[in-house]
This record gives C-alpha cells, sequence and structure tokens, in this order.
C-alpha cells in the first residue's frame, strides 16, 4: 500500500489535484480519506458555540483517530469513517466503510502538520496557490456549500483561516517531497505525479 498526504491551503485546489490524480489511476486501486471526516464531534455545544469553532487550527481535528485508521488500513484492516456535517458542526451516527487499497490518499489542509501523520505517509505533496485566488474560492464555497454570507465568510477569513495558514498550513510545506504550485492547474506536476505513484505500485 502507498499513502500520499495531500495538504495546501483553503481553496488552494487540492480537491482538483486529488480528482487529476484519482482519474487517471485504476479507480478500483485509489481511495480517497478527507481529512474534514475528522473534525471532533461538537454535538455537545449549543449551535451558536458550535458555529465559531475554529475549524483551521488542528486541535479542531481528531487526528488520533484518523492515525489509527491508517495504520489499520495500512495492516489490511477496513476502518469506519466518520461522517461530518459543515451545517450542524456535528458528526452523523452513520459511518463510511473504508477497505484497504492499493493507494490510500488522505487529503486536507493540515495533514502535514502531524508528525505521527507523517510518518504513515510514503508521499507528501503540497498543493501551493496565490492568496487572492484561495480567497476568492473560499468566498464562493462558503457561500454556496455552507450557508454563510460575505461578511461573516470574509471575517472568518480575516479572524481565523490567513492566520491559521500562516501559523500552521504554509510552515507545513517544508516537509512535502513535491510541491504542486498553480494547484489543480498544474497537469505538467499532476502528471509527473501520477506516473510516480504508477511506477511504484509497478513494484510491488
Amino acid at each position: 500500500m502507498i499513502v500520499i498526504g495531500i495538504a495546501g491551503g483553503t481553496g488552494s485546489g487540492k480537491t482538483t489535484v486529488v480528482r487529476e490524480i484519482t482519474k487517471n489511476l485504476y479507480p478500483a486501486r485509489v481511495e480517497v480519506i478527507s481529512q474534514d471526516a475528522y473534525y471532533r464531534d461538537n454535538v455537545h455545544l449549543p449551535l451558536e458555540e458550535r458555529q465559531k469553532i475554529n475549524f483551521d487550527h488542528p486541535d479542531a481535528i481528531e487526528f488520533e483517530l484518523l492515525v489509527k485508521h491508517i495504520k489499520k488500513l495500512k495492516s489490511g484492516e477496513k476502518v469506519e469513517q466518520p461522517i461530518y456535517s459543515y451545517l450542524t458542526c456535528t458528526r452523523s451516527e452513520e459511518t463510511i466503510p473504508i477497505e484497504p487499497h492499493k493507494v490510500m490518499i488522505i487529503e486536507g489542509i493540515l495533514c502535514l502538520t502531524q508528525p505521527e501523520l507523517r510518518k504513515l505517509m510514503d508521499i507528501k505533496v503540497f498543493v501551493d496557490c496565490e492568496a487572492d485566488l484561495r480567497l476568492s474560492r473560499v468566498i464562493q464555497r462558503d457561500i454556496i456549500e455552507r450557508g454563510r454570507g460575505v461578511d461573516q465568510t470574509l471575517k472568518r477569513y480575516e479572524d481565523t483561516v490567513r492566520p491559521m495558514h500562516l501559523q500552521f498550513i504554509e510552515p507545513s510545506k517544508r516537509y512535502a517531497d513535491i510541491i504542486v504550485p498553480q494547484g489543480g492547474k498544474n497537469t505538467v506536476a499532476i502528471n509527473i505525479l501520477t506516473q510516480f505513484i504508477d511506477n511504484q505500485l509497478s513494484k510491488e
């Protein structure tokens, strides 16, 4: 099994990179695990308090469970991935069964910040993108997918997204084996990364 970590700032194009890699490999051999599924369950808090949580801080994510699940998958065991709702800021009672695959991709803004998680990765990727482009994508996503207003989105960007990017996400770039500039538009980097994964698979 090859475990790939793909990190980068909010709106950097990580999802596009993952989609392109997955599309270019045999789909049956690849499984994607989203770091976002492991946000801590905040059901014990009132909704108003949940909406104030800093989701760009590593403490918001139950990395212990994610590490445990990756270890199990590497040992050939199935795991039950949580389902997290951004609208309610809670986990569902249901889970998603994940089977071990030849290629496991861990995708998330903070996945390279955790030493224990990095140890489980064979390839570490950082998707880079200019700040103004990331901001425009964050605004679109938060309004369309998460029901936030423009003012609320901009305030969150200034109060948490940008500071957390500078404190945690940007510094994690130094742990990357591969840096992909221009996000999902960098077809050359994506093709090289896909070819590298293919080569690694052929050795197994």
